[in-house]
C-alpha cells in the first residue's frame, strides 16, 4: 500500500468517480466512500452502487490506496438485512475496511473477517471508552470537539498501555483535517428531521444550519436579523497551518471532509496535504509553503477556515451562507475526440468562450481531474485564440480525454 511506515495517512472523500480518481491521482493513502445507503452522505453525494465496487477496489489496489466503506448511519431493524449485504458485498470486493457507528454492523463486519473503523458519531472522548471499542476496531475517529492536547493524551494512552485492535496492533487515531463542521456534537444533529422530517443521522441532512434566519420577540414583534454571523453554521475546518501539532499528538490518520464536493476540491486539498505531509517529514514544513497551501485551498468550496476546537477554543467560529473560494468554474462543453500520437484533445463548446491563456479544468470519470493553462490551441481544425459556443476547439494534453469528460474555465470569483 501506498503509505509510508510512520507517516500521517492521507484519507480522502470520494463521492464519485471524478473524484475517486483525483484523491488517487494526487497522492491520498486512502479513500473513503458510500454504496447506496446507510451512510452519511447518502443524499447529498452521488454514492456508488455495489457494482461499483471491484472496480473501485481495483483502482484502488493499482495504486497502492486503500479503500473503505462508509456504513456509519444509525441503524434500524428494518436496515439490518441491507447492511448485511453490502457487508458481505464489501469483503467479497476486498475493500480495506468499514467505517462504522452501529454495534450491530460491527459485529457483522467482525463476523465477515473486515477490518472495522469506528466513526466519529460514537463520539469517542477518552481512554476507557477507547478501550472498550479495541475489542472490535482497529481504527477510531475521535470527537470532533476534542483539542490536540486531550488527543495526545489519548494516544499517550495507548502506547503506554499498549491498547491494541483485533489485528493486533496498536489503536490508530483517526481526526478530521478540513473540511465542514457541523454546529452539533460530532454530527448528531436533529435539526434537519423536525423541520424536513429528512435525518441528518440517516444521510439526509437538509443542512438547516447554513440558512439565514430572522429572529421575531412574540411579546413585542421585534424582527432581529442576523446578518453578520450566522450563528449556526461553523466555518470550515483546516490544520495545515498547525500540521506539525497534529503529528505531535500521535495522529495517524488525518481524514479531508468532502464527499458531497467537487472533484477539484478533492484535488487540491489532498494534494496540498500530500505535500504538507511530506513536508513535516523532510524538514521543508516551512511559513512560506504554509501561506502558498492556504492560498491554494482558498480557491476551492469554502465556508472561510477556523482551527476547530484543536487549539483549545470553546465556541465555533461563524460563517456566511454560499462558497469563500477564491475562483470559480464556468462550464464550456464535453470531450469531443483524443489523438494519442499528437497528443491533442477536441472539445466541443456548449456554452460561454475560452480564449488563449485562460485556465481551465477538466473532469471525468476516468480521468478525474485536471488543471492548465491554454497557451496554444485549435479552434475548427485552423489555429485561433478564441472558441465560442458551437466550435471546436483542440488543446494538447498529454492525458487522454474521453467523451464524458467535461470542460470547464476557471476565473476569479468576485469579492
Amino acid at each position: 500500500m501506498r503509505k509510508q511506515a510512520g507517516k500521517i495517512e492521507l484519507m480522502a472523500p470520494a463521492g464519485s468517480w471524478e473524484a475517486l480518481q483525483a484523491a488517487i491521482d494526487n497522492g491520498a493513502d486512502s479513500v473513503y466512500f458510500g454504496v447506496e445507503q446507510l451512510n452519511m452522505r447518502a443524499m447529498s453525494s452521488i454514492n456508488f452502487g455495489l457494482d461499483d465496487l471491484p472496480e473501485i477496489v481495483q483502482r484502488c489496489e493499482q495504486n497502492g490506496v486503500r479503500s473503505y466503506l462508509t456504513l456509519n448511519t444509525i441503524v434500524y431493524d428494518h436496515d439490518l438485512l441491507i447492511a448485511k449485504r453490502l457487508i458481505n458485498a464489501a469483503k467479497e470486493a476486498g475493500v480495506s475496511a468499514v467505517i462504522v457507528a452501529d454495534q450491530a454492523v460491527m459485529f457483522m463486519a467482525r463476523e465477515a473477517g473486515l477490518e472495522v473503523h469506528i466513526s466519529t458519531q460514537l463520539n469517542i472522548t477518552n481512554v476507557e471508552t477507547l478501550k472498550f471499542y479495541s475489542t472490535f476496531a482497529d481504527t477510531m475517529v475521535l470527537s470532533r470537539e476534542l483539542s490536540l492536547r486531550q488527543v495526545k493524551f489519548i494516544t499517550g494512552q495507548i502506547e503506554k498501555q499498549q491498547i491494541k485492535g483485533p489485528s493486533g496492533r496498536l489503536i490508530e487515531i483517526e481526526i478530521f483535517g478540513h473540511g465542514a463542521l457541523c454546529m452539533a456534537v460530532s454530527g448528531k444533529c436533529h435539526l434537519s428531521l423536525h423541520t424536513y422530517n429528512s435525518s441528518a443521522n440517516r444521510g439526509a441532512c437538509k443542512q438547516n444550519c447554513r440558512k439565514p434566519y430572522i429572529v421575531i420577540d412574540k411579546e413585542s414583534g421585534i424582527e432581529l436579523e442576523i446578518d453578520n454571523e450566522y450563528i449556526m453554521s461553523p466555518k470550515d475546518l483546516m490544520v495545515i497551518d498547525f500540521l506539525d501539532q497534529v503529528k505531535d499528538a500521535g495522529i495517524k490518520v488525518l481524514k479531508i471532509e468532502g464527499r458531497g464536493r467537487a472533484p477539484e476540491y478533492v484535488a487540491t486539498t489532498v494534494k496540498a496535504y500530500r505535500e504538507a505531509i511530506d513536508s513535516l517529514y523532510n524538514n521543508t514544513y516551512t511559513g512560506e509553503r504554509i501561506k502558498k497551501w492556504v492560498e491554494q485551498l482558498a480557491t476551492v468550496y469554502n465556508r472561510g477556515f477556523w482551527s476547530g476546537y484543536y487549539l483549545g477554543k470553546k465556541l465555533g467560529e461563524w460563517t456566511t451562507p454560499g462558497s469563500h473560494a477564491t475562483q470559480k468554474k464556468i462550464y464550456l462543453g464535453k470531450g469531443w475526440h483524443y489523438y494519442p500520437k499528437a497528443r491533442v484533445a477536441e472539445f466541443k463548446m456548449e456554452a460561454f468562450d475560452l480564449k488563449q491563456g485562460d485556465k481551465i479544468l477538466i473532469t471525468g470519470p476516468t480521468t478525474g481531474v485536471v488543471e492548465k493553462t491554454v497557451e496554444q490551441m485549435y479552434v475548427n481544425d485552423k489555429p485561433g485564440n478564441f472558441a465560442q459556443k458551437g466550435d471546436i476547439v483542440s488543446i494538447k494534453i498529454d492525458l487522454k480525454i474521453r467523451p464524458a469528460d467535461k470542460l470547464y474555465k476557471l476565473v476569479k470569483s468576485e469579492g
